[in-house]
């Protein structure tokens, strides 16, 4: 975890010049970060390396989000031809950290979580791709790509098409939202140590259905959601924006999608990336698919994972595979 050899004179560029330069966490990506400290003052350095990644559409999405006074970073400076990008330091406290170590904030954070949305819902989408049934049908795919050879299992793509090709109309958008796509508890910061919550990892935003972030965040595939949390939340949601059946329906599609989506990529993330602590959160998002699957809307999708993948193959793909 070195800087970029780049950073030094970027940084100095800036008005940073003096300043230390320390190690943060990765990401599933190839994007690195680090936190700049100088004299009482800090910001984070990300570190998005061409080819591999292209930091213009984070900056893109955060310029958005501020203008219309969402909670995303500042834009401190930018490098694109090295990949760099100065932002605002949110701080060290993760909404996923805070409401493990102090249950007491759980109800509060994910309220304040859930309000975002409702007040991201009332705006247009901005100017991304949209998240259609193309798109679901790609992300849903990375099942069948990479999790059923993983565990010996040989399926049908073409049925496992149709049977979602049933389902995807009910998630899709009369009146795209911008979707996040990311937004859950680790992505979710306290700024400057209060309850304020920022936002980060939203550079894969789309133009979608607004049920799908709140569903990246009730069916977290990094922590456990107790069922009575989500149905809480969803509840607050419904309320507040007077959303019925259609959305329910729409909320479930996109959950399975997306936790079948999950699947796909964190056995790819072992297999071909060699990150092997992924493949021990995929219980956990079983769960949600399973719970996702006995909505009546999904009633097609459910059938094929029935016939297909027994309950003796949903899980761990490095345990049942026994690698």
């Amino acid at each position: 975890m070195n800087p970029p050899a780049g950073a030094a004179a970027f940084l100095a560029g800036l008005g940073w010049g003096d300043a230390d330069v320390l190690p943060l966490a990765g990401d599933a990506s190839f994007r690195r970060y680090f936190r700049v400290a100088d004299h009482g003052r800090s910001a984070i350095l990300m570190d998005a390396p061409p080819p591999h990644e292209d930091p213009r559409p984070f900056i893109d999405v955060a310029q958005w989000l501020t203008t219309r006074g969402f909670p995303a970073p500042a834009i401190i400076g930018t490098d694109l031809t090295q990949g760099l990008v100065l932002l605002e330091d949110f701080g060290d406290a993760r909404m996923r950290e805070t409401v493990d170590a102090a249950p007491e904030s759980l109800l509060r954070l994910y309220e304040a979580a859930v309000d975002i949305l409702i007040r991201l819902r009332d705006e247009p989408a901005g100017p991304w791709k949209p998240y259609d049934r193309k798109e679901l049908h790609r992300e849903a795919d990375l099942l069948v790509e990479w999790y059923c050879p993983a565990v010996g299992l040989d399926v049908s793509m073409d049925e496992y098409h149709a049977a979602w090709d049933a389902v995807f109309e009910t998630a899709l958008a009369p009146e795209p939202v911008t979707v996040l796509r990311d937004y859950h508890a680790e992505n979710l910061m306290l700024i400057g140590g209060t309850e304020a919550l920022g936002l980060l990892d939203f550079q894969d935003a789309a133009a979608g259905h607004p049920a799908y972030d709140l569903v990246s965040l009730l069916q977290d595939a990094r922590r456990d959601v107790e069922p009575a949390i989500e149905a809480a939340m969803l509840d607050r949601y419904r309320r507040i924006t007077g959303v019925g059946d259609d959305f329910d329906a729409a909320y479930h599609v996109l959950g399975a999608q997306r936790n079948a989506k999950i699947v796909g990529i964190f056995t790819r993330l072992w297999q071909r990336d060699g990150k092997p602590r992924y493949p021990a959160l995929c219980p956990r998002v079983w769960r949600y698919l399973n719970a996702d699957l006995r909505h009546p809307a999904l009633a097609p999708v459910k059938a094929w994972f029935d016939t297909n993948i027994p309950p003796d193959k949903r899980g761990d793909p490095m345990e049942i595979a026994g690698a």
